[in-house]
């Protein structure tokens, strides 16, 4: 059955995409809620104004995305953390301590799951991160673990 989609659909596409799903699958789970319609004669003009809507809103976010990228590349983030006689830390450095960290330093909310790290920090000192804020926008920012006074 051919379907456009009215919201994001993982693995499927984008608003105002044009899928070619299984029958089931469109009347017992995308149609009922409302993720996408019938496609038909009458919805394909529709289909394409959803299609530029959506593109523009993602163009708008990503423009926010590259300045909040801007201000994270600037200052370090500074994280404190128990650390030993030389220099190892008592546990480790999360990506869900650096993401608290920079939410508290930007005041926008960072998910964990955005912030990439090979393995936990184990160590005083600075380390670079990767935090995905936009499929296009990756910025690789500094981390400065400082041990607690």
């Amino acid at each position: 059955m051919k379907i456009i989609l009215q919201k994001t659909v993982e693995r499927l596409g984008d608003p105002g995409d044009v899928a070619d799903v299984a029958d089931g699958y469109a009347r017992n789970f995308l149609i009922p809620r409302g993720l996408a319609v019938k496609a038909e004669k009458g919805t394909m003009r529709h289909a394409e104004s959803l299609k530029r809507s959506h593109e523009a809103q993602i163009d708008a976010r990503k423009g926010e995305l590259e300045t909040l990228a801007a201000r994270l590349i600037q200052a370090p983030v500074v994280v404190r953390a128990r650390a030993g006689e030389e220099g190892k830390l008592f546990g480790s450095v999360t990506a869900s301590d650096i993401a608290e960290a920079l939410s508290a330093q930007t005041g926008v909310p960072i998910d964990r799951r955005d912030v990439h790290l090979d393995e936990p920090i184990r160590s005083i000192g600075t380390h670079e991160v990767t935090v995905h804020l936009h499929h296009e926008v990756d910025p690789v920012i500094i981390v400065d673990v400082q041990p607690e006074a």
